[in-house]
């Protein structure tokens, strides 16, 4: 039981009552009716059960890094990051272990406690690059900070590889509705992501899933999104709610901004419909006011990403959201509130390849110690 002041009365709600969705809007007709209520009584409604499912004080500080920058196979109409727009990101390898960590612990100094690592691949591949972010996480995870991926669909094994890493949580967005997803990307299937969701929750990962309104939808494709959640087993842990940031040179780019009350809308429906997930406001912050971002936190965002970047559009700066903090009286939540931290475990093949170059490393140290030895002279033809 759980009591919740609002408004002056104490309004006492039995947690038990309510499931991972809000039997109340099982329906796409009834999760658009939620939407479109009166602005005030919509936000009213998910303040009131976000307050008795979590700190209403409390929000999570996370920061979004790019590990691998564009050149993305994939068509998404909204990603600056797809090898055939011509858009000003430019394309970066993978980055060092030690450049994440040094990343990391900035970030963590600035008061995030999540690190969410993207890298623009089509799907996870069996090979050294991802090898690499496998020691990233590893590497992540000691700092005690919660690791949060995105890399594309990934199959039942590699999310074990990840989960054994100390992987705390897995993003791979649904974007929208089934009926609308072909409008915005045909490179991938509407199901792959749904395998790849699956694939990590078998894992034992926490799930992030969401999606971007402003593409040109419908609110019923807004509704549409969530439904998809409805449908699943177990709901995503958390999940962010993206205005789109549309970027010259890809297909969205000259799609009207949204207006701020519809990412509110968005937020509180999805804060009502899924009572014990973490609503996570993302992308396009810099277009909401304090005051607008303010009615978010109250109808239900749990999360913001901090930092100048997300991946490779633009975002408040860590002093900003500071300031808001403190005007607002919120506080950065502290990592593993929503799960234990999980334990990183040795991964065998990185083993396996850290002692094949040491055991190679010993034998050419050994051969250059060997007074017979002498190195092969090439001969190169002129």
């Amino acid at each position: 039981m759980y009591d919740c002041p609002v408004g002056g009365f104490i309004i006492f709600v039995d947690k038990n009552n309510y499931m991972k969705v809000n039997p109340a809007y099982r329906s796409k007709e009834a999760l658009v009716a939620l939407y479109n209520k009166p602005l005030l009584e919509l936000v009213f409604e998910a303040a009131t059960i976000h307050r008795q499912f979590h700190n209403p004080r409390e929000v999570q500080m996370s920061s979004l890094l790019s590990i691998k920058t564009g050149g993305c196979p994939e068509d998404c109409g909204y990603c600056p990051q797809a090898a055939r727009y011509h858009t000003d990101v430019e394309a970066h390898k993978l980055l060092s272990v030690e450049s994440v960590i040094e990343q990391a612990t900035n970030a963590k100094a600035n008061g995030s406690s999540r690190l969410c690592m993207g890298a623009a691949w089509r799907e996870v591949r069996n090979n050294r690059d991802f090898d690499t972010v496998v020691e990233m996480v590893q590497a992540v995870n000691n700092l005690d900070m919660e690791v949060c991926a995105t890399l594309g669909m990934m199959d039942a094994d590699q999310a074990v590889r990840l989960k054994n890493a100390g992987l705390f949580a897995y993003n791979h967005n649904l974007d929208t509705s089934k009926e609308f997803y072909d409008d915005v990307i045909s490179t991938r299937e509407y199901e792959d992501r749904l395998n790849t969701i699956e694939n990590a929750r078998k894992a034992g990962i926490t799930v992030c899933s969401g999606g971007i309104i402003g593409m040109g939808e419908a609110i019923e494709d807004r509704m549409g999104l969530l439904m998809s959640y409805m449908e699943m087993e177990t709901p995503p842990n958390s999940i962010p709610i993206n205005a789109l940031v549309a970027v010259e040179g890809t297909p969205l780019e000259n799609q009207k901004p949204i207006e701020q009350w519809e990412m509110i809308r968005m937020v509180a429906t999805t804060r009502i419909a899924f009572p014990e997930s973490v609503v996570r406001l993302s992308a396009g912050r810099t277009k909401m006011t304090m005051e607008g971002q303010a009615l978010c936190f109250m109808a239900g965002a749990g999360s913001i990403f901090a930092g100048d970047k997300l991946l490779t559009t633009p975002n408040p700066e860590f002093n900003e959201d500071k300031e808001m903090f403190e005007i607002l009286g919120l506080i950065p939540k502290e990592a593993f509130t929503e799960g234990e931290k999980p334990v990183t475990k040795a991964d065998p093949i990185i083993d396996a390849r850290k002692a094949k170059e040491a055991q190679r490393a010993a034998e050419l140290a050994a051969a250059k110690k060997d007074p017979n030895f002498t190195p092969r002279k090439v001969v190169v033809q002129e």
